[in-house]
């Protein structure tokens, strides 16, 4: 199972999408618990739909990595696919947003799983092609942790500019 990246990534894109679709709900399951909250969506902001996407990502990865150490492009790979998505989910948002003028709940929750799709789909072919150079794996994984922290940050103490607005009720974050 070591070598059979194509299976890894197939297996990170499921338990994305099914932890990605439960996190969705778990700060709501949890009757709003504070503890649940840096790592589920507390609102429906693009913001919190970005975080659907990197924790389970990212967790996953932290799993793989045992398996793969001898990869020493791994967390560049890794970085650039989590970079991927969490670009594509606001990308796609506010253009088919800006297309059409609304955001039905089925688009919404088929952009996740597009985002999600695609960059594993990248990181595989990133994987397979050898062509990655990571001149600093300890690097890639900081900003992964950096960007970790500014989800846990900014559940509690969110800017308020659009991507944290939850377009339902026009809150920020955990407080609203």
């Amino acid at each position: 199972m070591k070598r059979s990246i194509g299976l890894w990534q197939l297996m990170g894109f499921a338990v994305t999408s099914l932890a990605g679709t439960l996190l969705h709900f778990l700060y709501d399951w949890t009757g709003g618990s504070a503890w649940v909250a840096p790592f589920s969506g507390v609102n429906e902001s693009t913001w919190e739909h970005m975080k659907l996407l990197f924790w389970p990502m990212f967790i996953f990865a932290i799993v793989q990595s045992f398996f793969f150490k001898d990869r020493e492009e791994f967390w560049c790979v890794k970085l650039k696919g989590a970079l991927l998505g969490l670009v594509l989910i606001p990308v796609l948002f506010y253009t088919y947003n800006g297309v059409i003028g609304r955001s039905p709940d089925w688009i919404n929750i088929a952009n996740f799983f597009v985002s999600a799709v695609i960059a594993y789909i990248y990181e595989t072919r990133q994987f397979n092609n050898g062509t990655t150079a990571c001149k600093s794996p300890k690097i890639a994984f900081a900003v992964l942790c950096i960007i970790a922290v500014l989800f846990v940050v900014f559940t509690f103490a969110t800017p308020e500019i659009g991507i944290f607005k939850d377009p339902l009720t026009g809150a920020y974050g955990i407080n609203g």
